[in-house]
């Protein structure tokens, strides 16, 4: 095959010949996004010299993430460094974390910088400072792709599973696989849309099939461990005969605690959220009975490749389905 020319690569980026000449031979006065996309299709189209190293660095993707101590957000954070490192040089991805109760620092971390950003990922809670925020930036062309859940209704993409169906999945294990009837409890942070949408999936599958186990019961865990565990030594006092408990966030590890001390704790059937150490553990010894993980390494993946894709840096359109939750059990470890 021919060695590309400056045509070819004018052609892959969209641009004219005296663009890509101006911007392989460091002459300036090319806008920056213009500038990216000629060295990334120079790059690759395997273009045979060394390109400039001065515009290093210029596509810069922030992910702005909440709760770094937790399991899942790790595993979130992790995925996007690894995938990441598999990108062109001149794709910068800069994570960083705030404080989940404080939607003011939320806010002001997604308002304009004086560095340029290409695109903004957020895995945070919402506000109304918060969705005010977003859709400022989104306003001005900066595209956002909202993971986990969503920040606000009115800006960005989102990418992530089909929360209420995770819900009504897990009201049909406890249904039909519970140990013994009775009344069916469940735990939830509800600063999250995404808790929400899985509780009202669940709620609603209890009043479409009902039978003799229901659902009784919610309290709010703030995804917290000493909060988490208060909430359900009160239900496991209040309900003497307790079934059944989801779990739609977080503090598992709380959760598993509880259950493994009391007395009648290897009764309830308890489904919850994420696949870790904990978790494994849990199901292996028969205190969990399902969990429910969903994929962070897969909203990482899709959320990069929709930024690139919404930028002009890739040309094909992503996929637009839920990422897939993964059902997990003993039998499955």
């Amino acid at each position: 095959m021919s060695k590309p020319n400056y045509g070819d690569i004018a052609r892959h980026a969209g641009v004219g010949t005296a663009t890509v000449e101006r911007v392989l031979n460091g002459r300036g006065g090319v806008r920056p996004e213009l500038v990216e996309k000629v060295l990334l299709a120079a790059r690759t189209l395997n273009y045979p010299r060394k390109l400039p190293e001065a515009h290093r660095g210029l596509l810069r993707i922030e992910v702005l993430m909440v709760r770094p101590e937790t399991t899942f957000y790790q595993r979130l954070s992790k995925a996007f460094e690894r995938i990441s490192a598999t990108l062109d040089p001149l794709v910068v991805v800069q994570r960083s974390f705030a404080e989940e109760m404080k939607p003011g620092e939320i806010a002001r971390r997604i308002l304009p910088t004086d560095v340029a950003r290409a695109g903004l990922i957020l895995a945070v809670p919402t506000s109304p400072e918060i969705s005010a925020a977003v859709e400022s930036v989104n306003a001005r062309g900066l595209p956002v792709v909202h993971v986990v859940t969503r920040a606000s209704e009115r800006a960005g993409e989102f990418i992530g599973i089909d929360n209420y169906a995770a819900g009504r999945t897990a009201a049909l294990y406890i249904s039909r696989m519970a140990r013994r009837t009775g009344p069916i409890v469940a735990i939830c942070h509800p600063v999250y849309q995404v808790h929400r949408e899985r509780i009202r999936g669940f709620s609603d599958y209890f009043l479409e099939h009902p039978g003799a186990s229901s659902f009784e019961w919610l309290g709010f865990g703030r995804d917290e461990e000493r909060f988490s565990a208060d909430r359900l030594w009160s239900a496991l006092e209040m309900y003497p005969d307790l079934a059944g408990l989801y779990n739609a966030g977080g503090a598992n590890s709380a959760l598993i605690e509880v259950l493994r001390r009391h007395p009648r704790g290897r009764d309830v059937f308890f489904v919850g959220h994420e696949f870790t150490e904990n978790t494994r553990t849990a199901l292996r010894d028969g205190v969990m009975d399902v969990v429910l993980d969903q994929a962070p390494e897969a909203q990482a993946r899709r959320a990069l490749d929709l930024i690139l894709h919404r930028i002009g840096l890739t040309e094909i359109e992503p996929d637009r389905a839920p990422i897939r939750f993964i059902t997990i059990t003993k039998e499955g470890l």
